[in-house]
């Protein structure tokens, strides 16, 4: 009883977010067929998130299937002690363009649209970001999180240079 528990409180840490609803149709024999698209977002606010997209006949149904594809693909991030990134990154996704920088503390999240939900979702409390080229809400989310995907700690760059962290900082 006491594991079931347990694993109640895990899952129930991870917030969900809908971004959009779109109702899409689809034109067959009979005539036009409507279905519902929904692209949802999955954090802890502590370095994990995911972007899901589910498609179903009724609304429940795709944010459900949306939940699921969000949990696929959950990538986990570093963060700062000011709960921000360690250093400025860009991502990509189709057309949308995202641009990411760290700021000071106390600024808060300064970014909109589905990329404000991402990163809040994300636990970062102090970030600079901008959105480039599109304006569609799943490209941007997708964009930020292949922008946090994409982020090194100082530790993983000096592992992989092969040299000690705090050559790392020395200037020549």
């Amino acid at each position: 009883m006491k594991k079931k528990n347990i694993r109640n409180k895990e899952e129930s840490n991870w917030e969900e977010k809908v971004v959009q609803v779109k109702r899409v149709t689809k034109v067959v024999k009979g005539g036009k067929k409507l279905s519902f698209r929904a692209v949802l977002i999955v954090g802890n606010e502590n370095g994990q998130i995911g972007v899901g997209v589910g498609k179903a006949n009724d609304v429940i149904g795709a944010v459900k299937k949306g939940v699921a594809d969000a949990k696929k693909h959950i990538v986990s991030i570093p963060l700062t002690r000011s709960l921000s990134i360690p250093h400025p990154t860009n991502g990509i996704s189709g057309a949308a363009k995202i641009i990411l920088r760290p700021s000071a503390t106390g600024s808060g999240v300064i970014a909109g649209g589905s990329t404000r939900t991402v990163l809040e979702l994300a636990g970062i409390k102090n970030i600079l970001a901008k959105q480039l080229g599109s304006n569609n809400k799943l490209n941007n989310a997708r964009a930020a999180l292949n922008a946090l995907n994409s982020l090194r700690t100082f530790k993983e760059t000096a592992e992989a240079r092969n040299i000690e962290l705090e050559k790392l900082y020395q200037q020549n």
